[in-house]
């Protein structure tokens, strides 16, 4: 323990907060809560040999400490929620796998509502039915409750005559007032009937309107509701209910040698709508409660609203459970409630989810295993075709990608044994050739920016282009003192490789591992190039387009393309996801979106 810790031992606060852990560089290493900071900060440095690994490894990496007083041990739940997800620190649980599902929206805080797919939950008031891990299932089954139950498609509804949805019977046009608020919200009610589950009850309701009007000798409107009858009663044989008709998620784990897996099944309606796994870095020998409990407050931070009920197969101390709850609570605006079954079906479930989450490590493992053996077969092949004495351990890859001199960008990608090392990647903008383009001088200028500290030398570098290239390339690396490493330039049309020195280039056999990964190498420096360029000419275009709306400035501008990766992104956003950005307001929101939909001989009039 050093004597900045050992002061700030003396100094701890008796009350609830979460401690920082700093490495000798600044870097946040680790992130934790405390309902008495002074307490459990104290508990790290205490001389015991039943400490866990988790524990020894931090004490050997800490440096400093920071900590921060909360009101209240929820607040310090929250806030170590928010600066795990800022700084991903490489003690707690990491949560990679950061994708969006869908869900099913439902506006009925809106007079007419609509239906549509959506990969936000607000706390806006509509109903959200979710969320579902194949987005193909999703889709269908909202073709088939619109051919049911004919809701609004668009928007808007300030137009002057309904759409094509509407002479097609896909819509009752509440748009231009063709129905009645309270029968279009009657055909709402039984579209939330559904979603909740509830099929007998609504199938009940249908066949009472289906007597009714076959009484009332409406026979085309009682043939209408038997139909949805029929429908409805295919829906019922073709869900199988594994438990009531409760929504729940289940969540079960494994761990082995090689890591931590969860795996989480969605039971909506007492149905299975979707399952999902996530593979987690954790340290040897951390408790299955302590991953779990890091898990649960990862995954259900922002992206998934909780259900109503959480079945986990570990078991977390009860003022633990407790306070998830609550915090869990306060995500999803109603009580939710974490259990651990010991018995009966919802233990089965729970055993189901943990054996599929040990059969995904196993395949994992297995999977490893083979790539492994084959990437570094195929690095082993190649090196003998170059004719190289030393393995190749580290491949580097340039590429260059501008278009016509504009936005010039260079990728470099690394495989280390044969496989990609997507930590070691990198991706820089080029300042020597930009507005007029010269991608001899380009690759000159990024292999001078790589190599210049010569720091981590690879056992190869691949130049993506023919001799030109490699020359240019050659150039700069040999001018830099590296001569020892072997460099080759690879030509597209033919594969065709050349070697610095040698006057015929090198052609390896089209069914060869070493062609195979070679062009790997060369077709993932393209990629990462190109996806810079892509990215760099979106932002400016992006720029260049916002600068002129009324209303969105450097703030709101930088708030917006923060939010959305993409200007395809922005478009797809719908009026609602807008004006959540930062900033934002509804007014403006309905410009930016109004500006990117409106015919093109109107966007005059919505610019300054």
């Amino acid at each position: 323990m050093n004597e900045k810790i050992a002061e700030t031992l003396k100094i701890l606060p008796e009350a609830p907060g979460v401690y920082i852990m700093h490495d000798r560089t600044g870097r946040v290493i680790y992130v934790g809560k405390a309902v008495i900071l002074k307490n459990r900060v104290r508990s790290y440095f205490r001389q015991s040999s039943q400490s866990s690994p988790k524990v020894r490894a931090i004490n050997a990496h800490v440096d400093s400490i920071e900590t921060i007083v909360t009101a209240s041990e929820m607040e310090a739940l929250i806030l170590e929620c928010n600066l795990i997800k800022k700084y991903k620190p490489r003690y707690n649980i990491d949560l990679k796998d950061d994708k969006t599902y869908p869900y099913l929206k439902i506006t009925v805080d809106e007079a007419f509502p609509r239906m549509y797919i959506t990969r936000r939950v607000l706390h806006d008031g509509a109903k959200y039915y979710g969320p579902y891990a194949d987005v193909g299932a999703l889709r269908d089954t909202m073709k088939l409750i619109r051919s049911m139950f004919p809701l609004r498609h668009c928007r808007s509804l300030n137009v002057k005559r309904p759409c094509l949805q509407y002479h097609m019977h896909r819509c009752l046009a509440p748009c231009t007032g063709k129905v009645k608020l309270s029968e279009y919200r009657a055909l709402v009610d039984q579209v939330i009937m559904l979603m909740d589950g509830k099929v007998g009850d609504l199938m009940k309701e249908l066949k009472r309107k289906m007597e009714e009007a076959s009484a009332s000798y409406a026979y085309e409107q009682a043939a209408h509701y038997r139909d949805l009858i029929r429908s409805l009663q295919k829906i019922e044989q073709a869900q199988k209910a594994t438990t009531d008709s409760g929504d729940r998620d289940v969540v079960g784990l494994a761990a082995d040698a090689s890591g931590v897996c969860v795996q989480v099944f969605f039971i909506r309606a007492g149905k299975i709508m979707g399952r999902d796994s996530f593979f987690l870095d954790s340290e040897k020998g951390e408790p299955g409660g302590e991953i779990l409990d890091g898990f649960l407050k990862q995954y259900y931070n922002e992206v998934h609203r909780p259900p109503r009920e959480i079945l986990a197969s570990r078991c977390l101390a009860d003022s633990d459970r407790s306070l998830l709850e609550q915090y869990l609570s306060t995500q999803s605006e109603k009580n939710v409630s974490l259990q651990v079954p010991q018995r009966g079906l919802k233990h089965d479930l729970v055993l189901m989810a943990e054996n599929n989450a040990r059969k995904n490590l196993e395949e994992r493992l297995r999977r490893g295993q083979l790539a492994a053996q084959s990437d570094e077969a195929a690095a082993e092949e190649l090196q003998h075709a170059l004719g190289l004495a030393d393995p190749l351990e580290r491949m580097d890859c340039f590429d260059i990608s501008h278009n016509q001199g504009s936005e010039t960008v260079a990728s470099m990608v690394v495989f280390r044994n044969g496989r990609p090392s997507k930590k070691d990647y990198r991706r820089y903008k080029l300042r020597s050739t930009e507005g007029k383009p010269d991608d001899f001088k380009s690759m000159q200028e990024v292999v001078y920016r790589r190599y210049r500290d010569a720091e981590d030398l690879p056992s190869l570098i691949i130049i993506d282009g023919g001799k030109g290239q490699l020359s240019s390339a050659l150039e700069v690396i040999r001018g830099l003192g590296l001569g020892e490493i072997p460099v080759i330039g690879l030509a597209k049309r033919e594969e065709e490789i050349f070697k610095e020195g040698a006057h015929t280039s090198i052609l390896l056999d089209r069914s060869s591992a070493a062609l195979h990964l070679i062009q790997h190498i060369r077709d993932e420096a393209h990629r990462f190039a190109i996806t810079y360029h892509r990215k760099r000419l979106a932002r400016k275009n992006l720029v260049s387009v916002l600068d002129h709306l009324e209303g969105v400035g450097p703030v709101r501008r930088s708030a917006l393309w923060k939010r959305f990766d993409s200007l395809e992104a922005m478009k797809a956003a719908s009026v609602d996801e807008l004006a959540a950005v930062e900033g934002m307001n509804h007014a403006v929101a309905e410009r930016v979106y109004g500006f990117f939909h409106a015919p093109q001989e109107n966007k005059d009039s919505l610019l300054k």
